[in-house]
């Protein structure tokens, strides 16, 4: 794998015409009397907006990046033999977006495939235009936020105890045999908030907030995500503790928290 960061530039900045196209495409349809929705074979929600989303972001990635695998949430998998491919989710917060609910953005990732299979994220973007925020990151070059025309770069929070951390979550839903432990560490905690989806992780990696948990979710809602919180300094695993995004659920933590936080889910 590539360790300059330098490497990483046109990657990133294709990675912004990508979020910008698809900001444009969504925004145009969110609120909108007409939009489409229907549900998918898993009972999740879809709207044509993401599916608009994602092949306007398939349409630029055949046009820039050809050799490239893709994946993505609406539209399957094409990275077999890939030493790189693109993940892309259209519309995190499909839910949110249907209900006019402003939490909702573009996540579109770049992994690198080492020569042992070794996976890593190295370019990673959320854009969240009707929050008027944007987050990218790429790898050894940090992470940084848009917000109001100016860009800022992020870290993690300093806090080192969970008595004194505020924990974001989604809802209580898919924990299995861990809700218990999960509770009693959210009534420990100092503050404790529902946010979920990207908008918890992206809190960790400002700052804002020390810990985000949610038990499932797909490797198109973390891939992005991993990389900016990492870039901040925090720590990015699934509940078990293993890192990266395709565990199957994400933590992420600014780092000082994160053995308590696993372990406090795994007693």
């Amino acid at each position: 794998m590539r360790s300059d960061s330098s490497n990483y530039q046109d990657d990133l900045a294709l990675a912004h015409l990508l979020a910008d196209l698809a900001d444009s495409i969504a925004l145009e349809r969110y609120q909108a009397l007409d939009l489409v929705i229907t549900t998918k074979p898993d009972n999740t929600p879809v709207t044509d907006a993401d599916r608009a989303v994602e092949t306007a972001i398939r349409q630029g990635l055949a046009t820039h990046r050809p050799n490239d695998g893709l994946l993505g949430e609406e539209f399957g998998s094409d990275i077999s033999g890939a030493k790189r491919y693109w993940v892309i989710d259209p519309i995190d917060g499909t839910k949110n977006f249907i209900r006019g609910v402003p939490t909702w953005a573009c996540l579109i990732a770049l992994v690198e495939v080492a020569e042992d299979g070794t996976q890593e994220v190295v370019v990673g973007v959320a854009s969240s235009p009707a929050l008027s925020r944007r987050w990218f990151a790429s790898k050894g070059a940090g992470a940084f936020v848009v917000f109001s025309g100016e860009t800022k770069k992020i870290s993690v929070s300093q806090v080192a105890s969970l008595g004194d951390a505020s924990i974001t979550y989604s809802d209580f839903i898919g924990f299995g045999d861990r809700l218990a432990a999960f509770q009693k560490m959210l009534a420990n905690a100092w503050r404790t908030r529902g946010m979920g989806d990207f908008w918890s992780h992206m809190l960790v990696a400002e700052g804002a907030v020390d810990v985000a948990i949610e038990p499932t979710l797909a490797v198109w809602d973390m891939a992005a995500l991993d990389i900016i919180v990492r870039e901040a300094g925090g720590v990015f695993t699934n509940t078990s503790g293993q890192p990266g995004p395709c565990g199957g659920s994400g933590v992420s933590t600014n780092g000082a928290l994160h053995n308590a936080v696993i372990n406090g889910l795994n007693p």
